[in-house]
């Protein structure tokens, strides 16, 4: 077939517009790292008043942290499971490939620890008594609004701390009504509840990449892991829901890209795995 015949096919161009939208969205991913790197930033600032040292970079940068790591681990899918043939997953390229995994999973799983942490923070709290809280104004203290979100208090804000319970997160001088720390502590649990529900999601992945490149992804394993992650990825849009409906929206684009990204992925490794299949079947026949 000539370059202007496969041009004018409509399975080719339609191919051609599938992976030119996937790899959009990767990059949406990409930038995704730098916006929660602004994010981390600011909020250190609030939670690591005293600087950031070095065993606190992970828990003070955790979000930008665990997205450069699942970017890679992403692209490194992407890799295994549809640009490289088999017989080039192999070598020095195989062992780099795994090197590279096992340095992302190792910030994945301190992320983890990170986001543990972090809902550990916020619910270390003690009370905190003041007559009139507007006399914090231009002070120190920060007032917490939501997960991640310090507020310096002010004229405006104040009148919501007054006559009300008052909770400080021990150890910072960050205060809060009780309302606004359930929020927060409800958006950690979140937070945590995703970062593990992912890490169980590409373990299996892994374990399938693993068995497809010698032959033994079977039909039946991979039935069972679809049912598997059918409960894994709904529990990732009821958090996005959640995010959505708590109005960061951007936490809930963020997860909302994430799910279709693997989602491409397991297409990757169905189709990989029909081919080997049929390539099998016509060795056979």
């Amino acid at each position: 077939m000539s370059i202007n015949e496969i041009s004018k096919n409509p399975q080719f161009n339609g191919e051609k517009i599938f992976q030119a939208f996937k790899y959009t969205l990767y990059l949406f991913l990409i930038f995704n790292v730098y916006f929660f790197f602004t994010e981390d930033y600011a909020a250190s600032a609030q939670t690591f008043s005293n600087g950031v040292s070095f065993d606190q970079i992970i828990p003070a940068y955790t979000a930008t942290i665990d997205t450069a790591a699942w970017v890679v681990l992403l692209l490194l899918f992407e890799l295994e499971t549809y640009v490289l043939d088999d017989d080039q997953i192999k070598g020095t390229t195989k062992l780099s490939m795994n090197m590279l995994s096992l340095l992302c999973y190792s910030f994945i799983v301190y992320s983890f620890y990170g986001y543990l942490s972090k809902y550990f923070l916020v619910n270390t709290v003690i009370p905190f008594t003041i007559d009139d809280a507007c006399s914090l104004v231009n002070s120190s203290f920060t007032y917490i609004e939501s997960l991640d979100e310090y507020l310096p208090i002010t004229v405006e804000n104040c009148q919501a701390l007054l006559n009300t319970s008052l909770f400080q997160i021990e150890g910072t001088k960050i205060i809060s009504n009780n309302f606004h720390l359930v929020e927060a502590q409800r958006l950690a649990l979140v937070d945590v509840i995703n970062s593990a529900n992912w890490l169980v999601i590409v373990i299996i992945l892994d374990g399938e990449v693993f068995l497809q490149l010698r032959g033994k992804l079977t039909n039946k394993i991979i039935s069972i892991n679809k049912w598997i992650k059918i409960v894994l990825y709904s529990i990732l849009f009821i958090a996005a829901i959640y995010w959505g409906f708590k109005g960061d929206f951007f936490d809930f684009w963020d997860a909302f890209l994430w799910i279709v990204a693997f989602i491409f992925i397991e297409l990757n490794i169905f189709e990989w795995n029909a081919e080997t299949q049929e390539n099998e079947l016509e060795k056979t026949s």
